[in-house]
């Protein structure tokens, strides 16, 4: 029989739950104060706006998964073996993103670029805001992205 306690329990559970998974996935670099600089470069502006865009639809899509497994975690009538797989692949998101955003920082720091990075397997997909497509860059990406793995990866590179 479910009383109030129980209720109680999962529901403050699942809440902890989905602040520590949108916790860890938060970025670790969020600016603490703003400033406003009156010459501002437009052009940098709008590449970095598609790049929020790109990582505000990623980050919406992950965060409807983890909603969906947390849901399986919170289910009474779910198996044990169905929580497990649900808390393997909460993991699993979770680690994905932890390295996007490694390697995110790596090309920021190695080349100076910013980027959207995307892995699904073996496939990676990196959008970088720049105008000029560049196939030197677009190879420095992929050599950079690949020295991460031992095995091969299959590196996408779109100029946005």
């Amino acid at each position: 029989m479910i009383n109030k306690k129980n209720i109680w329990f999962l529901t403050l559970f699942s809440l902890v739950l989905v602040l520590s998974v949108y916790y860890i996935t938060m970025p670790s670099d969020i600016p603490l104060e703003t400033s406003y600089i009156p010459n501002a470069n437009i052009e940098e502006e709008s590449e970095n706006a598609t790049l929020v865009a790109l990582r505000v639809s990623k980050e919406e899509k992950v965060l409807n998964e983890l909603e969906i497994l947390n849901g399986i975690l919170t289910d009474a009538s779910k198996s044990t073996i169905e929580k497990n797989e649900a808390y393997d692949k909460m993991k699993n998101i979770n680690d994905i993103k932890g390295e996007e955003d490694k390697l995110e920082k790596k090309l920021k720091s190695s080349l100076g670029i910013n980027s959207c990075i995307t892995i699904e397997g073996d496939k990676i997909s990196v959008v970088t805001s720049r105008d000029k497509h560049d196939a030197n860059l677009a190879n420095d990406i992929m050599r950079t992205i690949q020295e991460n793995y031992d095995k091969k990866m299959y590196v996408s590179v779109k100029f946005e």
